[in-house]
Formats: structure tokens, sequence, C-alpha cells
């Protein structure tokens, strides 16, 4: 027979009331009750039926997942921790995979709220960057938490997780500038990602930190793609001058400009040295394996659905914003230059 919240209730000796309460994570429930009730419900394997809950009261137990992202390692990282913050918590999580640039893409991001009941939204990139999409979504009250590139919080304001693209793109560069490197190349992302922006910008701001000029030819932009790689590191190394390193806007774009460097001979890192973005397991599937930027999907993709939850929750001194700062994990791909 079902095991019933009447069952727990009765085990615990409270209320169904106070088994609610303590069933979804809600706040100023005192310690003793939390494990009175957590002993009965182990003690009985209930298991709470988050769908009844969601017809039962006005509040929703459902997270949504939006995103827009072909590399398959970011949505798997930042589903993981989504789903980690989820479950500790009590909620369900429904994966929404959508085109950023559809026309109908605000009609269809409100719809979704309005029919699955939607408790809020993670947003990640180019959704969390788009004005008219969080203008969507703030016309119909919805909750939502954005996951964007930068430096400090944007004029949009709300919930917002940082992502610091800038100082780990400057910290990457500056260890190819420590090792000697001075013709440094740079592979660029998708424009409609502010990351891309952000990371060349931390690109050229480590080369003017050391009075060291920026080869416009150098900067190639491109997509978040292994086949852009491949087609980037073939214009730089058909170059009359090639570079002595490249920085590579993502692992995946890394990896193929280290495909590429291999067929046309050139050695890694002692010809070249080549560094990506992100530390995907890209990273360590290559040959030499890279050197590149850890940025831990997992863990902001958590951050950002406890955010989202204790507002819901209204947990008193809850923070608005949480700031990442990449860091860079130094491998086999990068060395100092061969002396000319």
């Amino acid at each position: 027979m079902k095991v019933t919240i009447n069952d727990v209730a009765k085990y615990a000796g409270v209320s169904i009331k106070t088994v609610s309460r303590v069933t979804n994570k809600e706040p100023s429930v005192r310690q003793a009750t939390i494990d009175k009730v957590n002993q009965a419900i182990t003690a009985l394997n209930y298991q709470p039926n988050v769908a009844a809950r969601n017809l039962a009261g006005t509040k929703s137990y459902v997270i949504a997942f939006v995103y827009d992202n072909p590399n398959a390692y970011y949505v798997i990282d930042m589903q993981n921790g989504i789903l980690s913050a989820c479950k500790q918590r009590g909620y369900e999580l429904l994966i929404h995979p959508c085109d950023a640039t559809s026309e109908n893409i605000c009609q269809e991001l409100t719809d979704m709220v309005r029919h699955a009941r939607l408790s809020g939204l993670v947003l990640t990139p180019p959704l969390s960057e788009d004005p008219k999409v969080l203008a969507a979504l703030d016309n119909i009250n919805a909750n939502y938490v954005r996951i964007i590139a930068g430096e400090a919080a944007d004029q949009y304001g709300g919930l917002t997780v940082l992502v610091n693209d800038r100082q780990g793109a400057v910290s990457i560069t500056q260890h190819l500038i420590d090792l000697g490197h001075k013709q440094i190349a740079f592979l660029s992302g998708d424009q409609q990602h502010e990351s891309t922006k952000e990371r060349l910008a931390g690109f050229k701001q480590a080369m003017h930190n050391n009075q060291l000029p920026v080869n416009e030819t150098y900067i190639i932009n491109g997509q978040y793609s292994f086949e852009f790689g491949v087609d980037g590191a073939k214009t730089l190394l058909s170059n009359s001058e090639r570079p002595t390193a490249i920085v590579a806007c993502n692992d995946e774009i890394a990896a193929g400009a280290l495909f590429a460097a291999r067929l046309e001979g050139v050695s890694i890192p002692a010809e070249l040295s080549i560094v990506g973005f992100e530390d995907s397991p890209f990273s360590r599937q290559t040959w030499p394996k890279l050197t590149t930027v850890h940025q831990p999907n997992d863990k902001i993709a958590q951050t950002a659905t406890e955010l989202l939850i204790a507002q819901q929750n209204k947990q008193e001194d809850t923070p608005t914003e949480h700031m990442f700062m990449p860091e860079p994990v130094i491998r086999d791909s990068s060395a100092s230059p061969l002396l000319s």
C-alpha cells in the first residue's frame, strides 16, 4: 500500500501542513522538527508526489532549463548542476532547448511558462542576454535567473550569476606571454554570445598590459565548433608570418586548431602553443592535452538554481548575484616558443 503524507504526519507526530513545509524546504521550520519528519520519511520510504503538489496549490515545483547551445558537454554540465539543486529541494526539472534566433522565441517561452506552471527558469546565453526575451518574461511576471558573461551586473538586474570571462582570458593570455610569446592569435566564437566579446576583450587587455601589439589579421571570427577551429588554424598557418601561439575562444575550437596543426605537420607545443577555454572534456581528449581555463559549468548552474529557489521560498538575505572567476589549467599544449 502506498505511503501517504498522512502516514508520515502520524508517524512523526506532527500536522500534515508541517510535513508539507519540510518536504517543500520552506524556511522557519525548527531543525528538530525537520529531523523528526525526515526520519519518518526515511522509515516509511515516503516519496512526495511533485505533480500532486503542483496541482494542489498555487506554488509550482518545476524549474525549466532554457538553452540554445550546440555544445553537448556544456548542456550536460548545466543540466547536472540544475538537477542537483532541484533534487535537494524537491523540485522537478524541465529541459527546453530552443532557437534563440527564432522570430517566435518570446512567444514560445511565455507560452511554456503558462502551460507548464513553472516556478522559474534558468536562462543561459544568448537568451539570458537578450533584452526582448527578458522584457517578454517580465511582462508575465515570470521568475528567472540569468547566467551571463561579465565583470559586473548589467542594466537588466534581477537574479544574476556572472562568469568573469574577461579575466579568464587575461589570465590565459598572460600565461602565454610569460612563456615568451609575442605573436599571439585569437580564434573567436559566435558574436551573439557576450562571452565571445568578453574573452576577446580579455585577450586584448593582456596584450596591451604587456605593451604588445594586437595584430588584427591574427583575430578570426567564427563559431564555437571544432570545424571552425580547423579552418581558423589553417588560415593562420597560411600566413607568411605565423603566430607562435593561439588563444581559442573555447576548447572545441582549440581541439580543431590542434587537429589542423597536426595535419600541417606543425609540432604542438614546440612550434605552436594552443590554449582553450572552459576545461571541457575536449581539453582532456586531445593529444597533447589542452592548456585551458577552468569554468565550472555544473557549479555555476547549481548556484543559479539555488538562488532562484531561495527567492521563491522568500528566504531572507538571499543574494541577487554571484560571481565565478575562471582559472587557468596548465597542461601540455603550451610551452615557450622556439628561439629564432
